[in-house]
């Protein structure tokens, strides 16, 4: 609500709602959103009238029972476009996408949700290729693997329009994963650079990102090559590709935290959290480690993650605590670097429980 909010500050402000279900959030956008007009969907036609009883009186309405795809194709053949289009389905929606972009107007907002988590989180490789055109390997921060597999594919079908898209928000609870993506009326330069491939070693936990334009041999990693074949490197699972530019607008979350201290009942403590643990963090570098890990390769308990934070950033590292999963660490050092930090700090922690 506060993004739509924001929204309608800048405008008029029309919602598409395709998946809308009984209504509740078009409810809110017409009411608490400021939307002049909201159009809501639901593909079961049984629903129909709930739908129209429960946004009876709301301005600018209209409401139809259709699916998704037939919905957002009547929309392309009438050449109308909203601000704000909310894409919130089950399972994967990558096959809407084309659709779902070509309603959205230019510096307008796609709102996307996804509940296929299985694919986009490396448990089901085959799926991932076939649903979002890319590898998903298992990974430490899998929430944000599957935020930024979902960034990358919305992000190739705008580009196959010749569109731009500039990331808003992107957070997760584990089970759903959701994407804010403002539609540009053309890419940016050198926006091409934020898709690319992150790889993984799951022996000694080092990670590397790489740009596809600027794609070369991948750097070795920690392990010690093995008695037996030494100079046998040791396999990376390679994501990709992906997004791996910035996930949130920290001007814009900050202004919606603003407008929800304006709107009274409209951002409760969870919620006020959630904004200032992703305006915090922007999502890049793209490579972010839990603490847990560090603690397994260091025989040792986790290391205060604020604690590390500020020592990687007193040694001219960037380092961050991740605002889209708990107790993991973003930071542009080398791997090696961090664990030989992470030791100093276990070191005192050690010695004072003696």
């Amino acid at each position: 609500m506060l993004l739509a909010a924001s929204l309608a500050a800048r405008g008029p402000l029309r919602v598409l709602d395709a998946m809308a279900g009984c209504g509740i959030r078009a409810l809110r956008y017409g009411l608490e959103g400021g939307a002049e007009a909201v159009w809501a969907n639901d593909a079961d036609p049984d629903r129909l009238p709930l739908l129209e009883r429960n946004l009876a009186g709301l301005k600018g309405l209209r409401c139809s029972a259709r699916t998704a795809q037939h919905l957002l194709a009547e929309c392309l053949q009438r050449q109308e476009r909203f601000e704000l289009v909310d894409l919130d389905g089950f399972g994967c929606p990558t096959a809407l996408l084309p659709l779902a972009l070509e309603a959205v107007a230019f510096d307008g907002v796609l709102y996307l949700a996804s509940t296929d988590g299985r694919s986009p989180t490396g448990h089901d490789r085959p799926a991932a290729i076939r649903l979002l055109g890319a590898a998903a390997r298992a990974h430490p921060a899998s929430w944000e693997l599957a935020l930024r597999l979902q960034l990358g594919t919305v992000a190739r079908a705008a580009w196959a329009m010749r569109r731009g898209v500039e990331p808003l928000f992107s957070f997760s609870e584990g089970r759903t994963f959701r994407t804010a993506v403002r539609l540009r009326r053309r890419a940016g330069c050198g926006e091409e650079q934020q898709l690319g491939l992150l790889a993984h070693c799951h022996g000694c936990g080092a990670q590397e990102v790489q740009p596809l334009l600027r794609l070369r041999q991948w750097l070795p990693c920690l392990c010690p090559a093995s008695q037996a074949q030494p100079r046998v490197a040791q396999p990376l699972a390679i994501s990709g590709p992906l997004w791996i530019g910035p996930l949130q607008d920290p001007a814009l979350l900050a202004a919606m935290a603003s407008l929800g201290d304006t709107l009274p009942g409209s951002l409760g403590a969870a919620g006020a959290r959630l904004l200032g643990q992703l305006a915090a963090d922007p999502g890049v570098p793209p490579v972010c480690w839990p603490t847990a890990e560090i603690a397994r390769r260091l025989s040792c308990g986790p290391p205060p993650l604020a604690a590390l934070v500020a020592a990687l950033q007193a040694e001219g590292w960037v380092a961050l605590a991740s605002g889209v999963m708990p107790a993991q660490l973003r930071s542009d050092a080398p791997w090696s670097v961090i664990l030989q930090i992470a030791q100093r700090l276990a070191a005192p922690a050690a010695g004072a429980a003696k």
